[in-house]
C-alpha cells in the first residue's frame, strides 16, 4: 500500500496500512473521541496506549488490516479494521467491522473510500459477509453502508445504555463472493 488517490475531488491523499508507532496515538485518539462524544462505540471510558497496543496485536495475529487515509501533510483523517465476528470455528468466514474519521476531514468521502478498501481486502482475503453493527441514530453510518450494497438485517432493541438512554443496534451485512471452495476444517 501506500497508494494515491483523489476523494471527492480532493487534493492527493494516501491509502495506507496503519503502523502501531506510527498512528496508533492517532487512532487512540479517535477511538477515545468516539466514545467520549458519540455511541460509535458502546463503551464508556477512554482507551489506555496499553489498549492500543493490545489492539494493534490482536490485529496483526488475526492478520487483520488497518487501513488508513493520509492527506499530504501526513494527517491520519480516518481508518478502518476488521476482526473476528464470533470466535467459533464456523464463522471464520464472517468478519466485523468499523471506519472512523477524524471529525475535521468527514464529509469528504473518506470513511466512503476507507469501507471500499475494507470490502477489498476482505475479498482478497477470502471472507464472505462483512458485518457492520451500528447505532440506530447513525444515519450518515447507516447511508453510507447501504450506498455500498450493505442491506439490513436486525436490529436489537436496547443493546446499550449510553448517555442516559438505552440504544438500538442495528446489524447490516455485505455479502461477498468469496471464497470459491469453502470448506468445514
Amino acid at each position: 500500500m501506500p497508494l494515491s488517490v483523489a476523494v471527492n475531488g480532493c487534493k492527493m491523499m494516501r491509502i495506507i496500512q496503519c503502523e502501531p508507532e506510527r498512528h496508533g496515538e492517532k487512532i487512540l485518539a479517535l477511538l477515545n473521541d468516539a466514545i467520549l462524544n458519540s455511541t460509535a462505540l458502546y463503551d464508556y471510558k477512554p482507551r489506555t496506549t496499553e489498549m492500543m497496543t493490545e489492539w494493534f496485536d490482536a490485529k496483526i495475529k488475526g492478520n487483520f488490516p488497518v487501513i488508513g487515509i493520509e492527506n499530504e501533510s501526513s494527517d491520519l483523517m480516518g481508518f478502518g479494521s476488521y476482526g473476528t465476528f464470533r470466535a467459533w470455528p464456523a464463522y471464520k468466514y464472517s468478519v466485523e467491522h468499523s471506519v472512523y474519521v477524524d471529525a475535521r476531514f468527514r464529509g469528504q468521502g473518506i470513511g466512503k473510500r476507507l469501507l471500499q478498501e475494507l470490502i477489498a481486502a476482505a475479498q482478497e482475503q477470502n471472507y464472505h459477509i462483512l458485518v457492520a453493527g451500528i447505532d440506530t441514530t447513525n444515519s450518515g453510518s447507516i447511508h453510507l453502508h447501504e450506498s455500498l450494497g450493505f442491506i439490513h438485517c436486525g436490529t436489537i432493541r436496547q443493546a446499550g445504555f449510553k448517555f442516559g438512554r438505552w440504544l438500538d443496534l442495528a446489524f447490516y451485512e455485505l455479502v461477498l463472493p468469496t471464497p470459491v471452495n469453502p470448506n468445514d476444517d
